[in-house]
């Protein structure tokens, strides 16, 4: 039997990496009823900081539960879905939803009641013809995955999720969420608050496995030959003393080759991305865990607090102690 190349191997594992070590916060389910005629836009920003205080972006899904409509984004092309898939929606982008037949959109702000809502918010619209429910999740991440200068994703996409168990899960969750009558972010069980991200990570999960290739961005480095063996060593063992010599070696390619396809596909060196990867490891330490600056700068590759401190200010703009106190505060 032939063996499948190497990078084309390790780009699940990559993948799964980065979905396992997701932070993903202020999670929140609504619905939306619509029936045609209807259309309305999305301006995610407003609603930010009633999901995430001080959020300056978003993530959102919707789900279509029943019926057919199309979402598209500032350039203007039309994505369609269906029931069952799931419309995402990474960098929170302004955005309309339409149905089968032609509206004028109105904007979103006008169907629902201003925030916070102490109520599952809920969306009715529409001219009352063929209808259309969707299940929206709006959530939080500062996940370098959600970075818009990363290009890990198209700024909106569809997940047409599979029959079997993965289906049924994301089904069962949402019909779970909808059952609670405070909103996700609101309530008091750890299981609702934690089920947006949860439906969110298997949706990502399965649009990773079989999303098409990419020119630029993450996705399109981990499908490159030379950069998915690379970036297999950085997240496998982010701790270890990686030098552009030592990647090199293990993508089996000069040092020039890997530095100019990090910053032809992923617009920066390779010791960059392995710093800015490093600092979010280090973050996400800091906000779950109770872990010393000293252990958490050793766990991402740093012998000396002192230069792991400096490192995670340039990076986050303030001291690891100080951005923790912050984050609890």
């Amino acid at each position: 039997m032939t063996e499948a190349p190497r990078h084309l191997a390790e780009t699940p594992a990559i993948a799964q990496i980065a979905l396992e070590g997701l932070r993903l916060d202020g999670a929140i389910f609504f619905r939306s009823e619509l029936t045609d005629a209807f259309a309305f836009e999305s301006t995610p920003l407003a609603l930010a900081d009633a999901v995430h205080p001080g959020a300056d972006r978003l993530i959102l899904f919707h789900i279509v539960a029943e019926g057919r409509c199309w979402v598209s984004t500032t350039d203007g092309d039309r994505l369609w879905a269906s029931e069952g898939d799931v419309i995402v929606m990474p960098y929170g982008d302004r955005h309309t939803i339409g149905g089968m037949a032609d509206a004028d959109p109105v904007s979103i702000l006008t169907l629902l009641d201003a925030p916070p809502w102490s109520d599952l918010p809920v969306i009715r619209h529409g001219g009352g013809g063929d209808r259309t429910d969707l299940v929206c999740g709006y959530l939080y991440s500062e996940d370098p995955l959600f970075d818009p200068a990363m290009k890990a994703f198209p700024p909106a996409f569809v997940v047409r999720v599979p029959p079997g168990p993965a289906g049924g899960w994301i089904r069962a969750s949402v019909d779970y969420a909808l059952a609670a009558s405070a909103p996700s972010n609101l309530s008091g069980s750890p299981v609702v608050t934690r089920l947006p991200a949860l439906v969110l990570t298997e949706v990502l999960r399965l649009h990773l496995a079989s999303a098409p290739a990419m020119d630029h961005g993450w996705l399109a480095a981990l499908r490159d030959p030379v950069l998915a063996p690379a970036l297999a060593l950085v997240h496998g063992a982010p701790e270890r003393k990686w030098t552009v010599g030592d990647l090199a070696a293990g993508a089996a390619v000069s040092r020039s080759l890997l530095d100019e396809r990090f910053r032809a596909i992923l617009g920066r060196s390779p010791i960059r991305y392995l710093t800015e990867w490093r600092m979010h490891l280090a973050e996400d330490l800091l906000a779950t865990s109770d872990l010393g600056v000293l252990a958490v700068a050793r766990r991402v590759g740093y012998d000396s607090e002192e230069a792991f401190s400096r490192a995670f200010k340039r990076a986050a703009g303030l001291p690891p102690s100080h951005w923790r106190a912050a984050r609890s505060s």
